[in-house]
Formats: C-alpha cells, sequence, structure tokens
C-alpha cells in the first residue's frame, strides 16, 4: 500500500523512490493520517502554483498550518499579496544584488581559507550555513554579533518531530527570535541606517483599497524574521545538498574545475536534482477534480517540488544529476506569485560558493559516518557534512 508521510524519517531521509509512485500511482493522493492532499507531478505543482485563487497561502504553507494568521508575504493571497510583494521586491533590485557581489565573495574566501590546511571541515556548519546567513544579516542590518543566534534559533523553530509535532523548544525558539528582532528594530527607528530594515520602516505600503500606510513594529518584526530565515536557510541547506552531488558524480566536478563557466548552469541542476524545499502548502477554496478523484473544497494540498522536479514527463533520466542538463524552468524557487523573492540572491550566493569550493578544494569526498540530516517542516538538508580534502586543495 503507498504511503506518504513526510515527517517519516527513512522517507526524509530519501523520499524520491516514494516521489515515484506518487506520481505513477497517485498523482493527486490522499493521507489519511496527516488528513492532507498531496500532488506531486511536474504540470500539476506548477498548475497550482499559477492558481492562487485556487490553491490558496493564506491557511499557512506548511503542512501544519501554524504560519496561517501571520503577516508573512507568504502567507497572503491577492490582492494584498500583491501590494506588500511590491515594497518586499525593493530589496531584492538587481542593482541591490549586484551590490552584493563583492561581499559574497569576500565572505565566502575569507570562510574557506579558516579551513585551508586541513585534512577536513565541516561544510555544514564551518561554510553553508555562515555564508548565506552573513549576506542576508547584511542586506537587512542583523550586526554580526547576532547572526550565528539568528541560525542556532532558525533551525531550532523549524524543527519537527517524527509525528510531525511542534516541541515546546521549537516555540521558545521563536518567541526569542521574535523578542531579538523586536529589539532590533527598536534601535533601528532610534538609528535608522541605509540597510533593508530601515526600508521597510519608511516604505508606504498600498492597501486594496487604495490607502497607502507603514508597516507598525509587529508587523516590521515578523518580516523581519520571515526575511532572516527564509534568506539563509535555503541557501545554506542547498550548498550541502550541492557537495553532494559533486562527490558522487567527481566526473562533473572535475569539468567544473576545468571550466568554472559551467558553474551557473550545474547551479541549476542542483537546485533540480534536490531542492532545499521539497513542499508548499496550500488549502483548496473549491472542489477540485483531479486524476478521476476530487480534492474538496477546504482541504491541505501539498505541492511536492522535490517530486516534480524529478518527474520523467519533464526530464529525461531525472534521478541522474548532469550539469549539462538543459533546464528551460524549475520549480525549486516556487513559482508564478510567490516565486521566491530572494532566487537571484540565492543564484548569486551558489554560484560563488562553488567557485571560491572548487578553486581551494578541487578535489574532496564526503565522511559518510559523520553525515546527519536535518528534520525540519518543509525544509531537506544536511545538518553535518564532513568533507575529507587533499592538504595541497
Amino acid at each position: 500500500m503507498l504511503e506518504y508521510d513526510p515527517f517519516d524519517r527513512l522517507t526524509a531521509h530519501n523520499p524520491f523512490p516514494v516521489y515515484q509512485r506518487l506520481r505513477d500511482e497517485a498523482p493527486a493522493y490522499y493521507s489519511e493520517k496527516h488528513d492532507f492532499w498531496a500532488l506531486s507531478r511536474y504540470e500539476d505543482v506548477v498548475a497550482g502554483h499559477l492558481a492562487p485563487e485556487i490553491y490558496s497561502s493564506a491557511q499557512g504553507v506548511t503542512l501544519e498550518g501554524q504560519d496561517r494568521g501571520l503577516p508573512f508575504l507568504i502567507v497572503k493571497d491577492p490582492p494584498e499579496h500583491s501590494f506588500h510583494r511590491k515594497v518586499a521586491m525593493r530589496m531584492f533590485t538587481p542593482r541591490r544584488v549586484n551590490q552584493l557581489a563583492a561581499f559574497v565573495r569576500e565572505t565566502a574566501g575569507r570562510l574557506l581559507d579558516e579551513v585551508v590546511g586541513r585534512d577536513s571541515f565541516d561544510v555544514v556548519h564551518e561554510f553553508s550555513f555562515r555564508l548565506p546567513l552573513d549576506v542576508i544579516s547584511e542586506l537587512v542590518g542583523i550586526p554580526v554579533a547576532l547572526r550565528e543566534r539568528v541560525h542556532l534559533l532558525s533551525d531550532r523553530l523549524a524543527h519537527r518531530g517524527e509525528d510531525g509535532s511542534i516541541s515546546e523548544d521549537a516555540r521558545n525558539a521563536s518567541i526569542e527570535l521574535l523578542g531579538m528582532f523586536s529589539e532590533l528594530i527598536a534601535e533601528r527607528r532610534r538609528n535608522p541606517g541605509d540597510d533593508v530594515m530601515s526600508l521597510l520602516m519608511t516604505t508606504p505600503v498600498e492597501e486594496p483599497d487604495g490607502s497607502t500606510r507603514l508597516l507598525d513594529d509587529g508587523e516590521l518584526t515578523l518580516r523581519l524574521m520571515e526575511l532572516a530565515f527564509a534568506g539563509h536557510e535555503t541557501v545554506a541547506r542547498m550548498i550541502p545538498n550541492g557537495v553532494v552531488a559533486l562527490c558522487w558524480y567527481p566526473e562533473q566536478r572535475r569539468e567544473l574545475v576545468a571550466d568554472p563557466g559551467l558553474i551557473p548552469n550545474a547551479v541549476e541542476e542542483m537546485l533540480r536534482w534536490d531542492p532545499p524545499s521539497h513542499y508548499q502548502g496550500r488549502w483548496s477554496t473549491r472542489d477540485i477534480p483531479l486524476h478521476g478523484t476530487v480534492i474538496p473544497k477546504d482541504s491541505r494540498v501539498i505541492l511536492i517540488t522535490g517530486a516534480a522536479v524529478h518527474d520523467e514527463r519533464k526530464y529525461p533520466d531525472p534521478e541522474v544529476f548532469d550539469i549539462h542538463r538543459e533546464i528551460d524552468r524549475h520549480v525549486a524557487f516556487g513559482f508564478g506569485r510567490h516565486l521566491c523573492l530572494g532566487a537571484p540572491l540565492a543564484r548569486l550566493e551558489l554560484r560563488i560558493a562553488f567557485e571560491e569550493l572548487l578553486k581551494r578544494f578541487p578535489d574532496f569526498g564526503m565522511d559518510e559516518s559523520g553525515i546527519t540530516r536535518v528534520y525540519n517542516s518543509n525544509v531537506r538538508g544536511l545538518a553535518t557534512l564532513p568533507l575529507v580534502v587533499a592538504k595541497d586543495g
């Protein structure tokens, strides 16, 4: 019997065989255990992203729905989403992203130089979480002294038990993170600067009725929390996933070392092969006839990104990692109205991360005995990844 449980540890470790069965046997799957529907084929997932009037985000985008009702951009529907997104888009203009390129490269180089000369290092703790955290913090205006604390609290608040439960520790981490950001907002009110936090304070939000207003401190705190979490967590998980791909396919790693110009397309393939976010939660606003069944109105629906990007109906030999694959589009950053605003910055970080990593360490392997996995709500990634490198790398 086919069963898909996102919280099951074995499934979380390797969900792709289950995804294959979902696409082939139950493309509109219902889970009695957790009371949700799941779409796994590429075209269905894209269609779900493109129809917010049918697949609503307002009831939360996690399976648990604990985020519903919060003033996060990701859990808003049009027209409110459209007006708030206009403000958020100002944070990730091409000019702002390009201005960060030198900082990203300097930070990546500094972090990797710290481990040059060693036999091994933990890619996660010593590189992948520190790089995007420093970058988003630099953009938003989070002080250096608080950045590691932001990451640790983000990890704790996103952790889920094997039954999908949210622990008291996760709730406490959320409260602590909100308190920290609330203090930052108050300090920035007193001393505004040239950063996103100050920008959000002074940029009017247009309401559906045409009126405008400024975000209050509570909304600013939650918006900052959303930016800090989403802005570093996915890249922090994506870098190790990409490193695993290059360990499994060393001949492709050697191609990238010989020709760094291949790295941008390799990044797109990494995002397709094992994206950091494996599903996005939605809520059906009407009955949805699909694949011989009906998803009832007012049902939790999840769009399984991790299954969609391995759909052989879209990608030939999807289980194979291929840096030369022609990718016209994928859904690793979402799609449509909820396409990740920070995608250009994430791509920049990933490209530079692998340029600098391969420049210093052209040859490496994994110590599989030291690999551990993170079990978060809808983010897939590693908690530790020991990389064995040549000392002269």
